[in-house]
């Protein structure tokens, strides 16, 4: 089991989805076929994944054999007095 890293923005998204579309060795074509979407609207969708709608999302995740996980962020500690 691979652990992903936590992503706090769009483009980490888009750069997750395509690292794991080439190392499972999927063509944007073939992933796109199944999607029923173009390769051009997915190559889209790598490079500006701020267009991702929720359900193409779960969709591509889904697809790529990952979860998508929400979880609350870790609290940090309180910050220690010198005093």
């Amino acid at each position: 089991m691979t652990i992903m890293p936590r992503v706090s923005t769009p483009s980490q998204v888009g750069a997750l989805l395509t690292a794991r579309r080439k190392a499972l060795g999927l063509s944007q074509a073939a992933v796109a076929s199944r999607l029923g979407i173009s390769q051009n609207r997915l190559s889209e969708l790598e490079t500006e994944p701020a267009h991702l709608t929720l359900d193409r999302l779960l969709a591509l995740t889904g697809l790529l054999g990952l979860d998508l996980v929400l979880q609350e962020k870790a609290k940090l500690p309180a910050p220690r007095s010198e005093w």
